[in-house]
């Protein structure tokens, strides 16, 4: 079987996403990091094949993608490529980049709402 998730040959691109991370990137890592929400475990820049995802919780299969300037324009590609990871049963989010600096506080909420709601199904 083909190895999916966090493949080596993606090694050096989720290492140098992680190295660059955006403004709000870092913002968000604040309050996701260390486990602060409900205990669960997020992970920078993981990869599902070759689709880089900013943050996922693998306990709870939740991806969080922060939309910035380089996501404009590239609406389709990143429908697709959403609907690719949630064929492997993982929920994806957005937030946008005026989201997460304009209240981070409901954006870490929404977060939480899910994690809790994604904990309670399983």
């Amino acid at each position: 079987m083909t190895k999916i998730f966090n493949k080596k040959s993606e090694k050096v691109k989720r290492r140098k996403l992680r190295n660059n991370a955006t403004y709000t990137e870092k913002i968000l890592w604040i309050s996701l990091r260390r486990k602060q929400i409900c205990g669960v475990r997020f992970l920078r820049q993981y990869s599902v094949n070759h689709f880089v995802i900013d943050f996922y919780a693998p306990k709870v299969k939740l991806a969080i993608e922060v939309d910035g300037s380089s996501h404009i324009g590239k609406e389709e590609y990143d429908k697709a490529r959403q609907e690719y990871i949630e064929n492997f049963g993982i929920e994806m989010i957005r937030f946008t980049d005026e989201n997460v600096i304009g209240n981070t506080n409901k954006v870490v909420a929404e977060i939480e709402k899910v994690v809790k709601s994604r904990l309670n199904s399983y």
